[in-house]
């Protein structure tokens, strides 16, 4: 199988993209799909590729490629090193990636040309309401001209297919999501930004540490096995914001300007002693009130109890506001209370 990919532009939505065109083709039939993509990095080529195996019904041995930096490590050719993420993606479905020697595009030419044929017959003249609409289009058109009489190959690629099926490896018997992961802090307004799409979360969890799970149709928000929320992923990069209904608070329920910030509240909550601290920081920090508040959270969350305490009330003593100064005091303290340096054992009678 080659597969390669090529810029296009496409219209979704009213608006015009320049977008990715991924596509693959068997050798043999000329069997052929494509799927068009905002952009294509190694998540979108695995999501592909997934798509097209599952497509063909099988796994071919081999799948050549361009010199692409989304598979290739280093190297050209038969000299080529994939990326260990590919590598593995390739190890699961029991094929592996070969790269044409650089200069020989003709190794490649079974997925150049339809390239050409995508741009003048399948784009030309048409919009698309969302990306699914595209790509469901898409693999509509592959199923007609999959089963429409090809003159260079006086054959039809779905009769070829037949004998070709024959030689392809079976898929596994359990193929996994493509996704990935990233972390992410809850920001002051209930949301969390991937891509820069924002995503709404419930209020309680602002400042909060969450796991994001992206996968091709939807982003998952984990706070712990029992919360967790869904949405429907955005694939292109706008700068938006995404509420669920139940995230919404209620008329009147909001948070008001008058009110506390989530995280100072989260502080004086949990540790009472330093609410005098947190006062004056506000007034006298040099930073915005919100983001130091924020930072002292998250000296609070990250470092055990003990020294953050006898640091913030030596910080208070000397009237010091600098978080980064007095993190640096916890960290001294964490050094010299719950790590020995050079194997010593502490003195029993100090």
């Amino acid at each position: 199988m080659q597969h390669d990919t090529s810029p296009h532009e496409v219209e979704v939505g009213g608006r015009k993209y320049r977008a990715q065109t991924a596509s693959a083709v068997l050798c043999y039939s000329r069997l052929l799909l494509f799927q068009i993509y905002p952009a294509f990095q190694r998540f979108d080529c695995k999501v592909f590729l997934t798509d097209a195996l599952k497509y063909m019904g099988g796994v071919p041995r081999r799948v050549m490629i361009d010199n692409t930096h989304v598979v290739v490590l280093r190297g050209t050719g038969s000299e080529m090193t994939p990326v260990a993420e590919m590598e593995a993606f390739a190890e699961r479905f029991g094929f592996r990636f070969v790269a044409h020697e650089r200069g020989d595009a003709n190794r490649s030419a079974r997925v150049e040309r339809p390239f050409w044929f995508i741009e003048n017959n399948f784009l030309a003249g048409r919009t698309f309401s969302d990306w699914d609409d595209l790509n469901q289009q898409a693999r509509q058109w592959c199923d007609r001209v999959n089963g429409t009489y090809k003159k260079h190959i006086r054959a039809v690629p779905r009769e070829l297919f037949a004998t070709e099926r024959r030689h392809l490896k079976p898929l596994p018997a359990w193929i996994p999501e493509v996704y990935r992961l990233h972390q992410r802090t809850v920001d002051v307004e209930g949301y969390v930004s991937l891509h820069v799409v924002r995503y709404s979360v419930p209020i309680s969890w602002i400042g909060r540490r969450v796991e994001v799970r992206e996968s091709r149709d939807r982003v998952e928000i984990e706070l712990n096995a029992r919360n967790i929320v869904r949405h429907v992923r955005v694939p292109t990069p706008d700068k938006i914001r995404i509420t669920l209904p139940e995230h919404k608070p209620a008329r009147g329920k909001g948070i008001k300007r008058t009110d506390p910030h989530p995280a100072e509240q989260f502080l004086i909550e949990a540790v009472p002693t330093i609410a005098a601290y947190v006062a004056a920081l506000k007034q006298k920090g040099r930073r915005i009130p919100a983001f130091a508040v924020r930072q002292l959270l998250r000296l609070l969350q990250e470092y055990p109890r003990e020294p953050f305490l006898a640091a913030v009330t030596e910080a208070a003593q000397y009237g010091l506001y600098d978080l980064d100064r007095v993190e640096r005091m916890i960290l001294r303290r964490v050094a010299r209370e719950y790590f020995l340096l050079g194997g010593t054992e502490p003195d029993r009678h100090e």
